[in-house]
């Protein structure tokens, strides 16, 4: 059976993965399960999966989940911190790491998994957002395969020539007749809101996404397209798209997950229900197929499709992203490490929703000013650059107040 370790096993990424993984026991079975603070609920999950390492990022909630496992005599080996979560990533025993990780907390133990050569399917996009080519590279160097979980990518990756799908990260597009990719995007609950309302909007409203059920922080970005600007970035070093090559369109109902237009015309889409089981399945199993738990689509019952161009004024993190993505890493990393804390800030009541793009865009602009691309060339300058802007966002979180 395959061999799975699970980085964010208590998210929603994790917890439709094991749902996967329960409706193909014979396929699968779980190494290893990793998550930041949640004891209670990896308990239970060691209780049901019995793997034999568990992570606990927080080293307090690693002492914790061991005293409990062993009262239930449970033999699941315990491990915390960023070094546990590369140990069991890179592990001779695991076939694939689903790396689940929300943030940049995930980059390290991604990294570990692809110096180890091993099979990623990758839902933390801000690892490729954070490290870009350095990613490819050490995938490209070890062997290591990345197949993208995220909706979007994973549609684009479905609907590309299999010679496209085995070349990650140094595709060819226009070798393979692609004249551009279509980025889908719902809009988030916001849409049809007032531009002028936005400033008003509370962690409670923007959390609640219409269509998918996701995590505050990855629902926060979603009302404001950051986290199609991160996907869109993140498109451009899986596919090695340049910038006449991506689009994004806003599609409210999230039936298609994104397309590939040809140069003959032709347009190939990735339809489903919005349930991320599906490409999470589509991963695990590739080049095969396996049941993952969702439904097809009723065509009878889909109504209809609607398409619009996104409104830059009402997402200005989209066009931050876009901007960023081709404006080079520093600008990349820098974007992603300011969102996170401007994000945490608006969830905890600090700042307002529209407050975050004008954190984003500040600091940004005063990186950029002073930082370049060729300066991270490596994991160590691309994680001081990451600790020193989120330090910088602080002070700017406390300007915004």
């Amino acid at each position: 059976m395959k061999q799975i370790a699970i980085l964010g096993a208590t998210g929603s990424i994790g917890s439709s993965t094991l749902k996967v993984i329960q409706a193909n026991p014979s396929e699968y079975q779980v190494f290893a399960l990793a998550a930041a603070t949640n004891v209670e609920a990896m308990v239970s999950l060691c209780r049901q999966w019995t793997p034999r390492f568990a992570v606990m990022h927080d080293e307090q909630a690693a002492e914790q989940l061991t005293m409990q496992l062993a009262s239930l005599n449970l033999s699941t080996s315990v491990l915390s911190g960023q070094a546990g979560l590369c140990d069991v990533a890179q592990h001779p025993q695991v076939d694939a790491v689903m790396a689940a990780i929300v943030g940049g907390a995930g980059l390290l133990s991604t990294m570990a998994a692809a110096k180890a050569g091993k099979q990623i399917l990758l839902a933390n996009k801000e690892s490729l957002v954070m490290s870009g080519q350095l990613l490819i590279d050490v995938a490209s160097k070890t062997g290591a395969q990345i197949l993208p979980v995220d909706s979007e990518h994973n549609a684009i990756f479905q609907s590309l020539p299999v010679d496209a799908q085995l070349q990650i990260g140094r595709c060819d597009l226009q070798a393979c007749g692609v004249s551009k990719i279509l980025l889908t995007g719902s809009g988030g609950p916001f849409r049809y809101s007032d531009v002028e309302s936005l400033s008003t909007v509370t962690p409670e409203q923007a959390i609640a996404h219409p269509n998918w059920s996701m995590g505050p922080k990855i629902s926060v970005d979603s009302a404001t397209m950051m986290n199609k600007g991160l996907e869109y970035i993140e498109a451009k070093w899986l596919f090695a798209a340049d910038k006449s090559q991506l689009d994004v369109i806003i599609h409210p109902q999230s039936v298609i997950h994104s397309m590939v237009q040809y140069v003959d015309g032709s347009v190939i889409a990735q339809m489903g229900e919005p349930d991320m089981c599906t490409p999470i399945a589509h991963t695990m199993a590739y080049p095969n197929r396996t049941p993952s738990t969702v439904s097809a689509l009723d065509f009878t019952q889909v109504g209809e499709l609607t398409f619009l161009a996104p409104d830059f004024s009402r997402y200005p993190c989209l066009q931050l992203a876009i901007d960023a993505c081709f404006e080079g890493q520093h600008a990349t990393t820098t974007l992603n490490a300011c969102n996170e804390v401007a994000v945490d800030a608006f969830l905890n009541r600090k700042i307002g929703f529209t407050d975050i793009a004008r954190v984003n865009q500040s600091v940004v602009e005063a990186v950029c000013a002073t930082q370049s691309a060729h300066q991270l060339n490596d994991l160590e300058s691309l994680l001081s650059l990451d600790e020193m802007v989120r330090k910088l966002a602080q002070e700017h979180v406390v300007k915004v107040v």
